[in-house]
C-alpha cells in the first residue's frame, strides 16, 4: 500500500515534468496519474502472477511543447520563421522516444520535404520502451519541413514535421 506522502511526491514529480501520464504498480497496488486535469488513483487486488514494477517517467530534459519550439529554433535559426508560421500544421510527437524516418535503416523514409500526405499517412515511427509506434499525419497537405533528425530523441509534444494543410 502507498503512503500519502509517497503519492504527494509522485504527483509533484509528474506535475513538474513533461510527461502526460504516469503509472506505478507494486505488490498489486497501482497509482495512475494523468495531467490533462484528471488525477486518478486506484488500488487493485494483488494478482496471482508476479510482475515487476512498471514506471513510465522521463527526466524533464526539455520543457513542455510551447517552450520546446524555441529550443529547437536555437539549434537551427533558419527554421525559426517557418516554425512560427500559423498557417502550417505541426505534427507533434505523442510520446517521449526515439524518432525514426523509415521502418528500417535499409528502407527509404516514409515522407520527405515536398511529399503529399493524407490524414492516415504514416510519417514516421517513435520508439518508446521497445515499442515502435507509427505516427500518422492526421492532416491532408504537403510536408514543408522535417524538424527532427533520424535517430534523435524526441519529447512529448515536440514538433516533428511542418505541413502546409490543404
Amino acid at each position: 500500500m502507498f503512503k500519502i506522502q509517497e503519492i504527494r511526491e509522485i504527483i509533484k514529480l509528474v506535475d513538474s515534468s513533461s510527461i502526460d501520464e504516469f503509472v506505478y504498480e507494486v505488490d498489486g497496488a497501482k497509482v495512475k496519474l494523468k495531467k490533462n486535469g484528471v488525477v486518478v488513483t486506484e488500488t487493485v487486488a494483488p494478482k496471482k502472477e508476479v510482475a515487476a514494477p512498471v514506471v513510465q517517467q522521463s527526466a524533464p530534459a526539455a520543457p513542455v511543447a510551447p517552450v520546446a519550439a524555441p529550443a529547437k529554433a536555437e539549434e537551427a535559426p533558419a527554421a525559426a520563421p517557418a516554425n512560427n508560421d500559423p498557417s502550417l500544421h505541426k505534427i507533434v510527437s505523442p510520446m517521449v522516444g526515439t524518432f525514426y524516418q523509415s521502418p528500417s535503416p535499409d528502407l527509404p523514409a516514409y515522407v520527405k520535404m515536398g511529399d503529399k500526405v493524407g490524414n492516415e499517412t504514416i510519417v514516421c515511427i517513435v520508439e518508446a520502451m521497445k515499442l515502435f509506434n507509427e505516427i500518422e499525419a492526421e492532416v491532408q497537405g504537403e510536408i514543408v519541413e522535417v524538424l527532427v533528425k533520424d535517430g534523435e530523441l524526441v519529447e512529448y509534444g515536440q514538433p516533428l514535421f511542418l505541413v502546409k494543410a490543404e
